[in-house]
């Protein structure tokens, strides 16, 4: 808020005496006193113009679906720039909002497929049917839902209540912005708890949720726009290899009790190096478990790394680190190749012995969680 300022007085000058007037000159000083220029109160200017007056008209209208059948909607790219968004009394609708929100509620939606880009907030599912949609979110919540396959990334832990019939499966979802619209949400690729679930109203006896199989192909669900809608411009693809976020195996059970973790310091490259160890490491038939982006401070170098901290510490200090959590026989000694020879030139922690990898693995996941209130 800015300060108010007076003007100074300026010093007097030494009184003189008065000079007789006549009442003529009287009569004309007060006429010239009536006829002081007002300034902006005249009726010939213009009123002064604010910037909230400058500001584009928001239609409520431009902000949600509603009561709407048998109909394929959504919004493009650019429509909605953080904007909140709201879905209600949809029935068997095709919706693709296909932008960066800050966040969006659905209330009583029934045989639908819903595909959101990422949202800086919390989605929630209200009295919802039906429903098969991929998401990207900061908070995922539903309540009173039933039957609803999720595609999810989700940076905290997705929580469901009262709600029955809930199946999850990992992001899996390109389109041409989308890169540029998790960056505009705050949401990190590598900060994904999709598999995690917390059932707030848990029944004894009854499974309220699982994970959907690993070989679900998510166009079987989430079917890509009609060719006939104006979403056809919009180059989709729900290929694992394309998908924005990286596919993950989450909460189902490891194949090999062998995990290595390899983690990236903060640098130009991070996002495009972890990728392509990935890719590599996919190609070399081992399996992606998990990853995280997270802050470190210096106790957290040495709890984590323990041995191998004070190399780190001034690495740290870049940024977030990137871990990422690799599964299969050999993949330690095969992690330890790659960093040689793909990465030489880059700062990385990788396990070094496949009999304390998995401690290693447990260390920082653990504390990553741990930070992110996990």
């Amino acid at each position: 808020m800015g300060c108010l300022f007076s003007k100074k007085a300026k010093s007097k000058s030494p009184e003189k005496e008065p000079t007789p007037t006549t009442v003529e000159e009287k009569t004309n000083s007060s006429s010239n006193a009536n006829n002081i220029d007002l300034g902006s109160n005249t009726a010939e200017d213009p009123p002064k113009q604010y910037s909230w007056d400058k500001r584009e008209k928001v239609d409520p209208k431009d902000f949600m679906l509603t009561g709407l059948k048998d109909v394929t909607v959504g919004r493009l790219p650019g429509k909605l720039n953080g904007q909140q968004f709201v879905i209600q009394d949809c029935d068997n609708c095709k919706i693709f909002v296909l932008d960066h929100s800050a966040t969006i509620t659905i209330d009583d939606c029934t045989n639908c497929c819903i595909v959101m880009g990422p949202v800086k907030g919390s989605v929630f599912f209200r009295d919802c049917k039906d429903i098969k949609c991929v998401v990207a979110c900061q908070q995922f919540r539903t309540r009173d839902c039933q039957k609803m396959d999720v595609f999810l990334c989700c940076a905290t832990q997705p929580i469901i209540e009262a709600s029955t019939g809930m199946k999850f499966g990992c992001f899996q979802y390109y389109y041409p912005e989308l890169a540029f619209h998790f960056k505009d949400a705050g949401l990190s690729i590598f900060n994904n708890n999709w598999s995690n679930v917390h059932d707030f109203t848990p029944v004894s006896g009854e499974t309220n949720w699982s994970l959907l199989p690993e070989d679900t192909v998510v166009l079987d669900h989430v079917p890509a726009p009609d060719p006939e809608s104006e979403f056809k411009s919009v180059r989709v693809s729900a290929e694992a290899s394309r998908s924005i976020v990286p596919m993950t195996k989450g909460g189902r059970r490891k194949e090999s009790d062998e995990s290595c973790l390899f983690v990236f310091f903060a640098g130009d490259y991070t996002t495009a190096n972890a990728r392509k160890l990935i890719d590599e490491a996919s190609g070399k038939g081992f399996v992606l478990i998990q990853t995280k982006e997270v802050s470190m401070r210096p106790e957290d170098v040495s709890r984590v790394f323990q041995n191998e901290a004070e190399g780190l510490l001034e690495w740290i200090t870049n940024g977030p680190v990137t871990a990422l959590e690799l599964n299969g026989d050999g993949v330690v000694e095969a992690c330890n190749s790659m960093a040689s020879d793909m990465f030489s030139g880059t700062k990385v922690f990788v396990s070094d012995n496949r009999n304390t990898s998995s401690r290693d693995v447990d260390n920082f996941f653990n504390f990553a969680d741990m930070q992110m209130g996990l």
